[in-house]
């Protein structure tokens, strides 16, 4: 039996009682189970299990948008579940065994993007050109980590994209415009241009560009965090989804995780389908799916806009970037 963590009243870190642990559990897919199972079956579902074991019996190009979050070439305890750094060609490798495999997952128009971080995204970019059409890497900024008495801390980690066929894609970029502070408003004929006056600001929308400096990584006093040790903030999830898959389209992740792809999808009225081999990350991503049915709020996008950290005031109670 595990332990259950007692937290701080202010800390709102998912915690799981055992109760709760049988009852999430039996919502789990078993490789096993998807034997001769319809896909129909296994939509809005998270199936735990090694994802290599679970392949084959998934149909082919089912997913309209393909998140991946794969371990990183580093060292890194994943409670339990170990991976160890290698060198270039070994991890290159590592990703050549299943890459080919999960953009056969892919519809003719889907897209695909995949994270890593420096040590990683020589060989991301390498395992996409040899199977999917790069359209670009987005940069974003990590402002967590440690420093580095002999080295730059390392603050950025990238996402590559990438599509089947360059002229036929979804891509929904209003969807994804971010809402910036002017500071220095620009009137023709005595009106603002191309931004907008209001009571609490100057604002202009903007396109996003591949660099991202408005994500705030999860921790303790945010309702989304987790004691997964790489996990992605539903703010960044939520651009991904937005900007490449349509209203009611499928989102598969086949690293899970803590179950963000997944929740993320659901409250933003997609479907999902979530692979993760380690069971008690996907117990926690159990929670949080039950948690979304009445909770849809996503830090740092609201009213259909993705606002810059520190520039969308909290409502009461509230008091973290956005």
């Amino acid at each position: 039996m595990k332990k259950e963590k007692r937290r701080a009243p202010r800390n709102k870190t998912l915690s799981v009682t055992e109760r709760e642990r049988i009852k999430y559990r039996q919502r789990l897919l078993k490789p096993g189970d998807l034997i001769n199972t319809p896909m129909q079956s296994l939509i809005n579902k998270t199936i735990t299990g090694d994802f290599l074991s679970v392949m084959n019996h998934l149909p082919r190009a089912f997913a309209d948008l393909i998140i991946i979050d794969p371990p990183y070439n580093r060292d890194k305890d994943f409670h339990g579940v170990k991976f160890r750094a290698t060198n270039h060609a070994d991890y290159l490798g590592y990703l050549r065994s299943w890459f080919p495999q999960v953009v056969s997952l892919l519809k003719s128009n889907g897209s695909l993007y995949i994270c890593g971080d420096w040590r990683s995204t020589a060989a991301l970019q390498t395992v996409m050109e040899e199977h999917l059409i790069p359209l670009n890497r987005i940069t974003w900024q990590r402002e967590k980590g440690r420093g580095a008495k002999r080295n730059w801390k390392n603050s950025m980690e990238d996402i590559w994209f990438g599509v089947k066929n360059v002229k036929n894609y979804y891509f929904n970029v209003d969807a994804v415009k971010i809402k910036r502070r002017v500071l220095a408003p620009y009137r023709v004929n005595g009106q603002p241009k191309d931004w907008e006056e209001t009571k609490s600001g100057n604002f202009r929308l903007t396109h996003p560009s591949n660099f991202w400096d408005d994500i705030t990584i999860p921790y303790w006093s945010m309702p989304e965090n987790t004691d997964h040790p790489t996990q992605k903030p539903e703010k960044l999830i939520a651009r991904l989804i937005l900007a490449s898959c349509p209203e009611k389209g499928l989102v598969f992740d086949p690293f899970l995780g803590s179950g963000t792809t997944s929740v993320v999808a659901k409250k933003l009225g997609r479907k999902y389908l979530g692979v993760e081999i380690n069971e008690e990350y996907a117990i926690w991503a159990e929670k949080r799916l039950e948690k979304a049915e009445t909770d849809t709020t996503i830090q740092g996008y609201e009213n259909g806009i993705f606002w810059e950290r520190n520039s969308l005031r909290h409502k009461k109670n509230l008091n973290v970037d956005r």
